[in-house]
């Protein structure tokens, strides 16, 4: 669960998970690591990511609203990963 974050801190953190994105292809590359162990980290990264994202958007949309951005709470990953598009 990510707690209250500001912009910068969500995109420092977006930035973190797609650099260990890059690191895990890399390590499967090289063997170090199984297709199982690679797949399983991805998909809790790409979550984490759609999760980050979400809040990012919403934080923005309440400042633009006149909203507080820090007001904006992240959903649950469950929630984030069921939106309908």
């Amino acid at each position: 669960m990510i707690l209250s974050m500001d912009d910068k801190s969500v995109l420092a953190h977006i930035s973190e998970l797609v650099d260990e994105e890059h690191q895990l292809r890399t390590s499967l590359q090289k063997g170090e690591i199984s297709e199982s162990e690679e797949h399983a980290r991805l998909r809790a990264i790409e979550e984490q990511l759609d999760q980050l994202w979400d809040l990012l958007r919403r934080r923005r949309a309440a400042k633009e609203a006149g909203i507080a951005p820090d007001d904006v709470e992240n959903r649950p990953i469950d929630e984030v990963e069921h939106y309908l598009q």
